[in-house]
């Protein structure tokens, strides 16, 4: 959980003000503001979730309150194809313990790895903004169901193996969940969890592409991470890449976790009755003074940026954040692959300038600025993007709504 103490923030609104402020900035919406799938399918989906809570099997606590996201995730209506972004926020008790508040994000309706790299880049700046200290962001693959189920089996396997070091409180549970087991000596420190099976070792060659396609989204944003094995979750609600960001703690030297998510597609995905793709990341900060932020009404932007590639895509994330840090607002499409789709979504924003990166750009380290009244452009250096927007005088929001926040 974050401390306040660690950012430049006075109290639990305004860290929480500035986090949606980056979060809108990259295009999520309030959750409550997104229309709701008809009152028959909300009555059959709430019905089907209640009947499915008891038989989900949790491995850690941080899994818990996703089972409420996931029910309200999958209740937004979207069109065939379309991808929500979206963000809420949530205040309870951490681990049952003191009092604090959390902002979701979620990204709905793609299996690509932009839509975790997107979560993690957009938490990298709200981290940046709260001025935290030293962060680590850790990762793992847990893979498909065939995967995990192996993963789990062998995990199984390691633990009877090892019953006689393991405290009799978990004996019992090492049975039935194994995973859960894990996940506990690891906490505690087991000196045989080292040697313990890792997941990542276990996954398909197409899991491995896959995985690694997001790792290039963060190497070419410049990221860093580490690979664990130790951040895990329970099958029932992940799938695939699952990632954990800590900051370490000046006085002692260890990590408090401040964020966790993953790809959650088998929770959705039991509460839809039927394939549904959604990920997550979970910010928690501790509440002290004001808890609940101002609600802020931005404007629209001048610009449209697209991306034509997946050379392009990979920098794109990198040009939206050098945008963001010059306060250059933006609308994006990084979910969508094609060329077309983008430019149609520009038309519906009616955006007069739209920036384009495409393959030659992406390698040339460039992105071209085009007028749209007069289908002019120019080709500018990213470097010297912000400044050249400055000054053409379209940096700025126009009137309008981005969020129901």
């Amino acid at each position: 959980m974050l401390r306040l103490k660690d950012t430049r923030f006075p109290n639990t609104a305004t860290f929480l003000q500035s986090a949606i402020r980056v979060a809108q900035y990259y295009g999520f919406t309030h959750m409550e503001s997104v229309p709701r799938k008809d009152a028959s399918a909300m009555r059959d989906m709430r019905s089907r979730a209640n009947k499915d809570d008891a038989e989900i099997s949790f491995a850690r606590r941080e899994e818990r309150p996703l089972i409420l996201a996931a029910k309200r995730s999958i209740l937004c209506a979207a069109a065939p194809g379309e991808v929500l972004l979206l963000w809420r926020t949530i205040t309870g008790n951490a681990s049952g313990a003191s009092p604090a508040a959390s902002l979701e994000l979620f990204v709905l309706g793609t299996d690509s790895a932009i839509a975790e790299a997107l979560l993690l880049v957009v938490a990298n700046a709200i981290a940046l903004e709260s001025g935290l200290p030293e962060r680590i962001l850790s990762i793992n693959n847990i893979g498909g169901v065939e995967s995990s189920g192996r993963f789990v089996r062998d995990v199984g396997t390691y633990l009877r193996k090892h019953i006689e070091t393991i405290a009799p409180i978990l004996r019992a549970r090492s049975a039935t969940d194994p995973l859960g087991t894990l996940i506990q000596l690891i906490e505690r420190g087991h000196p045989a969890m080292p040697r313990a099976p890792q997941a990542m070792e276990y996954l398909t060659e197409d899991e491995r592409r896959r995985f690694w396609e997001l790792l290039e989204y963060l190497e070419v944003f410049g990221l860093p991470y580490e690979l664990s094995p130790h951040v895990l979750g329970s099958r029932d609600c992940w799938a695939h890449a699952l990632y954990q960001i800590s900051v370490v703690d000046q006085e002692s030297g260890t990590r408090m976790p401040i964020a966790f998510g993953g790809r959650y597609d088998p929770l959705a995905s039991r509460f839809a009755a039927m394939p549904t793709t959604a990920v997550t990341i979970s910010i928690t900060c501790e509440v002290r003074g004001k808890a609940r932020p101002k609600k802020e009404v931005p404007g629209l932007p001048f610009i449209y940026f697209a991306h034509l590639g997946p050379e392009a895509r990979r920098k794109s994330l990198g040009v939206l954040e050098s945008l963001r840090v010059a306060g250059i607002p933006v609308h994006h499409g990084l979910y969508h692959q094609r060329i077309g789709e983008q430019m149609m979504a520009a038309r519906r924003t009616a955006t007069p300038y739209v920036l384009i990166m495409g393959h030659k750009e992406a390698v040339e380290g460039t992105v071209l600025v085009r007028e749209v009244a007069t289908n002019s452009q120019d080709a500018i250096p990213v470097l010297e993007l912000p400044n050249y927007l400055k000054r053409k005088r379209v940096g700025g929001w126009r009137a309008g709504s981005l969020s129901g926040a």
